[in-house]
């Protein structure tokens, strides 16, 4: 089984990194369909490598809202053979966004150094997996399953530091080193758009302790938070937003012109 220590590329959060999606699927809420092609993905990779991405990161099952789960099989025969190609020829860190084990597990064979998962690592052997191969691990915060999401109702941040307390609490105790460990607040997964739109505005409400992934890019909220605004546009705009209040990565389609603004911001800030 492949060690992190054989990651392409440092995942220092000395400052803000860009995960660029790349969407094996089909079905997938935003470009569905457009890359579920081996060859039209693994171009998209490169594309994306070349136009400054930090990470890429590669989804073969759709978790839009009212998704149908695919089976483990299935989802890996959409994934291997683009991690096939991808890894032995890119330079950056590769993220698999999967809720399976057996799919994580194959995936890290093949070269994957973050799983990113939106069910938290509570698939049964997952976090264990995560452990004794040394990857990094996204822990999501959601309602109840990914695919079957109610809105929250109450203290919506009380109840992210609740459950990230035990979910963290439970990937250590699996051995997963704490510095592997990286928080998603699941903008989109069953929250209304305004508490989506207290998390682009408090990204750091579970402190400095653990790097914090924002993805925004291109979801339903951004019309009520910027109404009027082309989605990547809003996306750039609330990704911004993010990290200038703390965030350390932005998961986004449109990597070109994301890279594009955070460096721009950076030279605001005259840290280049």
């Amino acid at each position: 089984m492949r060690s992190i220590m054989g990651c392409r590329s440092s995942l220092g959060f000395d400052a803000p990194k860009v995960m660029g999606i790349l969407n094996a699927t089909p079905d997938s809420f935003s470009d569905g369909g457009k890359y579920d092609k081996l060859e039209s993905a693994v171009a998209h990779a490169f594309s994306m490598e070349d136009d400054g991405a930090d990470i890429i990161d590669i989804g073969a099952e759709s978790t839009r809202p009212g998704f149908v789960p695919i089976s483990a099989s299935e989802e890996l025969n959409r994934l291997i053979p683009v991690l096939e190609n991808i890894v032995p020829n890119i330079s950056l860190p590769i993220s698999v966004d999967t809720s399976k084990t057996a799919v994580a597990e194959a995936a890290i064979d093949a070269g994957a150094d973050i799983i990113n998962d939106v069910n938290a690592g509570r698939d049964s052997g997952m976090l264990e997996l995560i452990s004794s191969s040394g990857v990094y691990l996204v822990i999501m915060h959601s309602n109840g399953s990914p695919d079957n999401q109610s809105p929250f109702e109450g203290d919506l941040f009380e109840n992210m530091i609740s459950f990230f307390d035990e979910r963290i609490d439970a990937a250590l105790d699996a051995g997963i080193r704490k510095d592997r460990i990286i928080i998603d607040p699941g903008i989109g997964f069953g929250k209304s758009p305004e508490q989506n739109m207290e998390i682009v505005n408090n990204p750091m409400f579970y402190g400095r302790e653990f790097p914090v992934l924002i993805g925004a890019s291109r979801k339903r909220f951004l019309s009520v938070m910027y109404p009027g605004e082309d989605r990547d546009v809003a996306t750039i705009t609330a990704s911004v937003s993010s990290v200038m209040k703390g965030a350390d990565i932005v998961r986004v389609h449109n990597v070109k012109d994301m890279v594009s603004a955070l460096r721009g911001l950076s030279c605001k800030q005259g840290k280049v």
